[in-house]
């Protein structure tokens, strides 16, 4: 991971900044919902987001994919391979990865695709549900000309809630490609399962 002071410099000479509402005080272990994802050149923009807050922010993706010289750029830039066994799905396996690690931040861009979109994947957030752990929004906004890391979300229970929350957060933020960015509709809320709990958003 490059230095911090190298990755601010380089987000200012893009017209960008970090703000991290944690303060560098993250929880060892959390999921990174990614958002807006609207071009291939937000990935660069990452890699000096998590060295500008000093967060060795990394991603999954199925080990078939790092083989040869794309699988040492993958890892190299913080690629995770995820081996599925005949009885476990994809959710199941990373679940797995956090309950093996001390520490692991797991960047998951919510749309799945480049192209607009009207709903996110909702892989993200089981994955923070099945291993008990918290969800660090990262806040692509270009618009504003900053990438932002919210304080810790944690998944109540109640699909719905959580998700009304998660996509109000996201609500209108301009990616790269205005375009391509999210806009919320609640009507999709109907798509999700109904569950009992409350919102928990750590405040302190």
């Amino acid at each position: 991971m490059m230095p911090a002071w190298l990755a601010r410099l380089l987000l200012r000479l893009n017209g960008m900044r970090v703000v991290d509402h944690n303060d560098g005080n993250w929880p060892d272990k959390c999921v990174v919902p990614t958002g807006p994802h609207t071009s291939n050149r937000d990935f660069p923009y990452g890699l000096y987001a998590r060295a500008a807050v000093g967060k060795y922010i990394q991603f999954v993706a199925k080990s078939t994919l790092f083989r040869g010289p794309v699988g040492a750029v993958m890892q190299w830039t913080g690629g995770v391979p995820v081996v599925r066994e005949k009885r476990t799905n994809f959710t199941q396996a990373v679940v797995k990865l956090f309950e093996e690690r001390e520490k692991f931040y797991l960047c998951i861009a919510m749309e799945g695709t480049r192209k607009k979109v009207d709903r996110f994947r909702t892989g993200f957030y089981w994955i923070a549900r099945e291993a008990r752990v918290p969800m660090v929004f990262a806040k692509f906004d270009f618009g504003n000309r900053v990438i932002e890391f919210s304080k810790p979300f944690y998944p109540s229970g109640d699909v719905r809630e959580d998700f009304d929350f998660i996509y109000r957060h996201f609500d209108g933020v301009k990616g790269l490609e205005p375009k391509n960015s999210f806009e919320y509709d609640p009507a999709v809320l109907e798509e999700l399962p109904a569950g009992e709990g409350s919102t928990q958003i750590q405040t302190d």
